[in-house]
């Protein structure tokens, strides 16, 4: 596919300064996909507004629809809980021609564009906290009012701080329950090893570093094994009557695996119900 990634004509304001719209600000900075006079960043915390400008040298506003008003593509960063009173208050201010990128989970574009001008198009974006690293993962579903050249113009911005995957609107809810909560998910298998690490005496730098390594490695290891699943890796480390083996029976015995599915569902199912909420 043919990436567009001229963006100097773009001005892109964030509306929202949390952690997703830095990680994205970062990354087009950092590769060099839009300028810094070419972004702007809105927030009601101040503290929050003077980081941007003196960490990335954008310029920041309180005003919303003054921001809204004066970019050619707009990226929604707020909480889903908060978008609804957002787009209410932004009514208006549209400007024929917008494009408009949310990241709001359970949010639908079709939600989003019933809020919007008739000329104002919607992406939407699935990020996850990776992308602060250069190393996020991110899906892409168009609205119905979005175009090819949309959807590129999306893919490059993103494809500034990780991988892009494009996905259809009705896949979006998996995709926020896996990859979207999945570095949670991966912290939390880290930190009972690094507590168990501690419980059998290791330093915790030490168990630190040989957490992250090992995650690290198994994901490059998979990586690079195409033709094989988790389980069969899995399978070529666990020898019969082995240490691994033992480990895995402790999980097992507590449907380690089922609960793990079901957390997964359930963030799925969380992701379900924010899209009724709002």
């Amino acid at each position: 596919m043919n990436i567009h990634t001229d963006s100097t004509a773009d001005t892109l304001t964030f509306i929202g300064g949390g952690n997703m719209a830095e990680a994205l600000i970062r990354g087009l900075l950092a590769q060099g996909r839009i300028a810094a006079r070419q972004l702007r960043v809105t927030d009601i915390n101040p503290d929050r507004r003077a980081f941007f400008e003196e960490t990335y040298g954008i310029s920041t506003s309180p005003d919303n629809a003054q921001a809204v008003a004066e970019a050619t593509a707009v990226v929604l960063a707020v909480k889903p809980q908060q978008l609804a009173t957002v787009l209410r208050d932004l009514a208006g201010h549209w400007t024929e021609g917008q494009l408009v990128v949310s990241i709001a989970a359970g949010v639908t574009t079709a939600r989003i564009e019933a809020e919007l001008p008739a000329t104002v198009r919607v992406v939407r974006v699935m990020p996850n906290t990776p992308a602060l690293v250069g190393r996020g993962v991110h899906a892409i579903a168009p609205g119905t009012r979005a175009t090819a050249d949309d959807t590129e113009r999306v893919a490059a911005w993103l494809g500034a701080s990780g991988q892009v995957v494009h996905v259809t609107e009705a896949q979006m809810d998996a995709v926020t329950a896996v990859s979207g909560s999945g570095p949670a998910y991966v912290f939390y298998l880290m930190e009972a090893m690094q507590a168990a690490a501690e419980s059998l005496g290791l330093e915790p730098r030490m168990a630190r570093d040989l957490i992250i390594g090992t995650v690290d490695g198994a994901a490059a290891l998979w990586q690079a094994s195409p033709d094989q699943s988790a389980a069969d890796l899995r399978a070529r480390v666990t020898s019969k009557g082995g240490t691994t083996a033992a480990a895995i029976a402790v999980l097992d015995n507590a449907h380690v695996q089922q609960h793990w599915v079901q957390a997964v569902q359930a963030a799925h199912q969380r992701a379900q119900e924010l899209a009724q909420a709002t």
